[in-house]
């Protein structure tokens, strides 16, 4: 396979990975091979041989900007335009114009009529000149609107025909459900419910791909990437994929449509497939190269950066080098508890290219808890990416997924949410039962998570002091929780202590500076003890973050009122 026929993302596209000295997707159309003798030649056949071969162009109107079009009310009562970039077969004229010949003019009205119903059903008549592939496909799919309803399949705009609901992320008209999300699709990830769609749908869309010549689906693929459209790329590429599974090039395109969807991980899957079939394949050498840089993983990157010939220049070479020093630099930082250095070296390692690293993330995470950081080691995660995680497992291992997801449960339960956090640790310790890390989160965050549940039911019932005394229990083993410090602050204010309760709100905002239910409590305590000025200030800081919160408005316009009676 000649690499030119390959689509080219950005040669410079940068990559992510694993820290190794620190921590230990299918298309919904099946599998089928399709041998070439079965395919149509191109140019035609019978007294055509002398001919040479063409490709027919690929016409793209001016309203078709990489949209899915819901079959229906978007179909347009114009002259049908052929399934683009499909190949004919020599036999269609042959069974047209008899059709044409045996037509009566008496039948002329009766056509019409039918023509007539056709179009206030919102069915495209398919046109007699309607030849070859095309014409079947066409027809085809005008039946299956007939008999089936309209609701089921929809044309893309690359002229392929789909399951509706199999489209992954991509917005679909009609399809939110009550949460707000759509149906059929998570993560980017194509989601296909065989029941909804129907065995009659699976068997169409079979039955229209595997018709296809391979090599114009990914022809129409690269068109669709180079546009943009990389969710209908993904789809042709899946469709040449299930025809022919064993084109390196077609694995490397599929894997830089992935690519330009965030979805990483399962990009290295495909590049990897492509090398397996293909170990000589430069360009998926250097896609794989990057992939492996951007997730941190210099050595792996820097293997196929030699692999990949000309693909690759010193600049790759260097980038990975850089990377590689960073990484050396956080592992020194992290054996040697300098929180300071290794958030340093941290945020240097994403912008030298692994800014797609999971793990780097969670070592930067790490640091700022070490320096009672929550607020930030929070934004650090969110800043990452959101893999899944079957493929984190695939991809990082049991182990190196479990120090991850470790991190992860004392961040959640730093910010209060226990639940989440016991989940993720008794996971993380079910990936590597050796893990003590682990393990002592989720004895810590089942401790806490009791403490808080405690405290929160006697708090309801009136009994501020045995509340007081429950929060301090779970405090004994996460002394800077803030969710639990604000909670004792509130007990404390209850009973009259509102120095005490004006120190608890303090350590909570110590750690989460933006912690506005704390700030309002500590607002509340020092309009009790009459420090107007000071409750006016955190009433102001409050109204910026929160203007149309009731609460924080009247308390603004009492301490205002205060002090002007002081003047």
């Amino acid at each position: 396979m000649s690499e030119a026929s390959d689509v080219s993302p950005d040669k410079k596209t940068a990559g992510c990975g694993i820290l190794n000295a620190v921590f230990g997707r299918k298309g919904f159309w099946p599998r089928r091979s399709t041998s070439v003798g079965s395919l149509p030649s191109i140019g035609g056949g019978g007294n055509n041989f002398n001919k040479p071969p063409t490709t027919p162009k690929r016409r793209r109107s001016g309203s078709d900007e990489g949209v899915f079009l819901e079959i229906g009310s978007s179909i347009s009562d114009g002259p049908v335009r052929p399934i683009r970039n499909q190949l004919k077969t020599p036999h269609a004229h042959a069974h047209a114009q008899p059709q044409q010949r045996q037509q009566q003019p008496n039948s002329r009205k009766p056509q019409e009529e039918a023509a007539a119903k056709n179009q206030h059903a919102g069915i495209r008549k398919v046109p007699k000149e309607a030849i070859g592939i095309s014409g079947e496909l066409e027809s085809m799919f005008v039946d299956h609107l007939k008999y089936k309803g309209k609701n089921e399949l929809v044309r893309a705009s690359s002229g392929n025909v789909m399951l509706y609901g199999n489209l992954g992320n991509l917005r679909q008209p009609g399809g939110v459900t009550e949460n707000g999300k759509y149906p059929n699709s998570m993560m980017g990830n194509v989601v296909k419910k065989q029941e909804e769609s129907g065995e009659e749908g699976v068997s169409l869309c079979r039955a229209l791909s595997t018709r296809m010549d391979p090599e114009q689906l990914k022809m129409m693929g690269n068109e669709d990437y180079k546009n943009g459209n990389f969710v209908e790329a993904l789809a042709l590429y899946d469709a040449a994929i299930a025809i022919d599974p064993n084109k390196s090039s077609y694995r490397s395109n599929k894997s830089a449509a992935l690519t330009a969807l965030g979805r990483i991980l399962e990009a290295v899957f495909e590049c990897r497939e492509a090398i397996r079939i293909d170990p000589h394949y430069h360009r998926a050498h250097h896609r794989l190269a990057n992939l492996y840089l951007r997730l941190g993983d210099a050595e792996k990157a820097m293997y196929h950066y030699k692999h990949a010939g000309q693909e690759a220049d010193h600049v790759d070479i260097a980038k990975v080098k850089n990377v590689q020093l960073h990484l050396n630099r956080c592992t020194d930082a992290r054996n040697h508890g300098d929180w300071h250095a290794l958030i340093k070296e941290t945020k240097a390692t994403m912008s030298s290219g692994a800014d797609s690293a999971p793990q780097i993330y969670a070592l930067q995470a790490e640091a700022y808890l070490k320096l009672y950081k929550h607020q930030e080691a929070e934004e650090a995660l969110k800043n990452g990416p959101n893999f899944n995680t079957d493929d984190c497992i695939k991809y990082f291992g049991p182990i190196g997924f479990g120090n991850s997801l470790a991190i992860r449960a004392r961040v959640d339960m730093a910010m209060g949410r226990f639940e989440e956090a016991v989940a993720k640790a008794e996971r993380a310790s079910r990936l590597d039962p050796n893990n003590r890390e682990a393990n002592n989160v989720m004895r810590k965050a089942k401790a806490v998570a009791a403490a808080r549940s405690n405290g929160n039911h006697l708090f309801k019932a009136g009994k501020h002091y045995e509340a007081c005394n429950a929060y301090g229990e779970g405090l004994e083993h996460d002394h800077c929780n803030s969710v639990l410090l604000c909670n004792r602050a509130a007990c404390r204010s209850k009973l009259g202590q509102f120095e005490k309760a004006i120190e608890d709100c303090n350590a909570a905002l110590n750690v989460r500076p933006t912690y506005s239910k704390a700030r309002l409590r500590r607002a509340h305590c020092y309009a009790k003890l009459e420090k107007w000025e000071a409750s006016m200030q955190e009433y102001e800081v409050l109204q910026r973050e929160l203007p149309e919160d009731e609460e924080v408005r009247k308390g603004l316009l009492e301490a205002k009122a205060q002090l002007n009676k002081r003047i």
